[in-house]
């Protein structure tokens, strides 16, 4: 039988431990997660304070309300496309977004600044699409979450029109991934052989400009009628 001094003893000590051994994942827990401090919110305030027009313009084909951003479905070619004032390097950007029946649009990033070539010649995009009722057959570097006409998705699951859908853009130049609704579907990188070599097969292999840049901003493009909500950034 342990005597009872040593046995308060025992315990105290199993205690003290316990006690170190929470501190100690909490602070791990800290670590490791994605602390709201490191995040930019792109739309806080309910305002377009940190966007500005591609083209440099007046603000127009967007309108946000309670806190969601609607794009007004302007055209491909309506030099109406939205980018951020700031600029990024290495980034994570976390955004929701659904899109109407048979519409398209697109995120892009590394965008130059002042580039005088559409935007979706000037930088790399996820697209963004209703896979299932668009009016033609697409080819698979053209659906939901490829890097349009480079890389297709592997895995994407996207949910029906009307619902919302997460994305995750991660670039660590020149490594990129794409995410869909928690899944990694897109991985590449920029400049390798490969890399090179899909661009070469593409809509891209005479646009010598198309997705060089290490860093640029981030654009929404007013092509279909989309929604976004729940835009944030930080940086890596």
């Amino acid at each position: 039988m342990i005597p009872m001094h040593k046995l308060f003893l025992l315990l105290g000590v199993l205690a003290l431990y316990s006690c170190s051994s929470n501190t100690s994942n909490k602070q791990e827990t800290r670590t490791t997660g994605q602390p709201t401090s490191d995040w930019v919110f792109l739309l806080e305030g309910n305002n377009l304070d940190q966007w500005k027009m591609y083209n440099e313009g007046p603000l127009q084909g967007w309108e946000l309300t309670n806190g969601e951003l609607h794009g007004s479905g302007a055209g491909w070619d309506a030099n109406q496309d939205l980018i951020t004032k700031q600029a990024y390097e290495n980034f994570e950007l976390s955004l929701d977004w659904k899109i109407a029946p048979a519409n398209s649009s697109g995120i892009f990033y590394n965008v130059p600044k002042g580039s005088a070539q559409p935007i979706y010649e000037a930088a790399p995009e996820y697209q963004i699409l209703d896979d299932k009722g668009w009016p033609k057959k697409m080819q698979p570097n053209q659906y939901t979450a490829a890097s349009y006409d480079m890389y297709a998705p592997d895995g994407a699951k996207v949910k029906s029109v009307g619902e919302w859908n997460s994305t995750r853009i991660i670039v660590k130049y020149p490594q990129v991934e794409h995410w869909l609704n928690g899944v990694k579907v897109v991985t590449y990188e920029i400049g390798s052989t490969d890399w090179k070599a899909h661009k070469a097969a593409g809509k891209w292999a005479q646009v010598p400009q198309y997705g060089i840049a290490k860093s640029g901003h981030i654009g929404l493009q007013n092509a279909g009628k989309v929604i976004y909500r729940n835009i944030k950034i930080k940086q890596l």
